[in-house]
């Protein structure tokens, strides 16, 4: 008996596409420091909204002038020692680049102001800020600072995170309004909120997906779930009320960037299957996510 090929529908990107995607992520960045996020003050999330904040109180405070490189690398040095013990080594890699290129890129590009609108540099800075986040994150790889704790308190500790950075992401902001004035804080809220929508509506391999599956083949269609999604699933037997056959109900949570792509490979084992895919917004207990490598 012939055996289906065993193959994923969430494969790992290649290493010249992954080299690719983060570079063009370093280079819009950059573009983006250089641009709307210095003409209009802002401060970004992160480590890089934290740089930003040493560099300019030193030169404001101190008049001493360090570089954005210097001081996003220093402070990524002890996340990426953690990351690459715990998360994954080409992962780290690869983040390293990012982190590397953007930084040292952001430091050569000259300034260069698109607009003066504060409005305008809030938005746009923040949708290219999260397309640069978004090539990272295709690749399998991050852009540094607060992500690497975020991923490390999820995936070895079971924590969530995101509530903690972003009330360390309130906090600089808090400490820029006291220093700079209070229209810059709340202009990069809006930077911040900009981007963050650009990374829920391009990116969903963090999002959860429940998929409801009715078919008269529940075992055919439940390998295929494991096969191609690696998750498992529940099975509840009934009867469809229009015709009284005898149907099965697979219930199963995916990645949210596996919903898409497993519901046309179940179609092609089973033209007659009906399937409803819910937005997860919670889930408590085991779950499988593809490590990192």
């Amino acid at each position: 008996m012939n055996s289906k090929p065993i193959t994923t529908i969430t494969p790992t990107p290649s290493a010249w596409k992954r080299i690719c995607l983060v570079l063009a992520g370093a280079v819009l960045m950059a573009v983006n420091l250089s641009t709307f996020v210095y003409t209009g003050g802002l401060f970004p999330g992160g480590f890089a909204g934290v740089s930003l904040l040493i560099q300019r109180s030193l030169l404001k405070f101190a008049g001493v002038e360090l570089p954005y490189s210097l001081l996003y690398l220093a402070l990524n040095a002890f996340p990426v020692y953690i990351s690459f013990r715990y998360i994954g080594r080409r992962f780290t890699l690869y983040s390293l680049l990012m982190i590397a290129v953007s930084s040292l890129l952001a430091d050569i590009m000259p300034s260069y102001t698109v607009t003066d609108d504060a409005v305008l540099c809030s938005v746009f800075g923040g949708l290219l800020n999260g397309l640069a986040v978004v090539c990272c994150l295709f690749a399998d790889a991050t852009s540094g600072g607060t992500d690497f704790i975020a991923i490390y308190f999820a995936e070895r500790r079971g924590k969530d995170m995101w509530n903690v950075i972003f009330a360390g992401n309130c906090a600089v902001l808090a400490v820029a309004g006291l220093l700079f004035g209070w229209n810059s804080a709340l202009y990069s809220i809006i930077f911040q909120f900009a981007s963050t929508q650009v990374l829920n509506m391009l990116y969903h391999r963090y999002q959860k997906a429940t998929m409801l599956i009715i078919t008269s083949c529940p075992d055919e269609l439940y390998g295929e779930v494991q096969r191609l999604a690696h998750h498992s699933a529940t099975k509840f037997a009934g009867r469809g009320c229009f015709r009284g056959e005898e149907k099965f109900l697979l219930y199963t949570v995916v990645s949210g960037d596996q919903a898409g792509a497993l519901a046309k490979e179940l179609r092609k084992a089973d033209p007659d299957v009906f399937i409803n895919v819910l937005q997860t917004k919670e889930l408590l207990g085991k779950f499988f996510t593809r490590a990192n490598d």
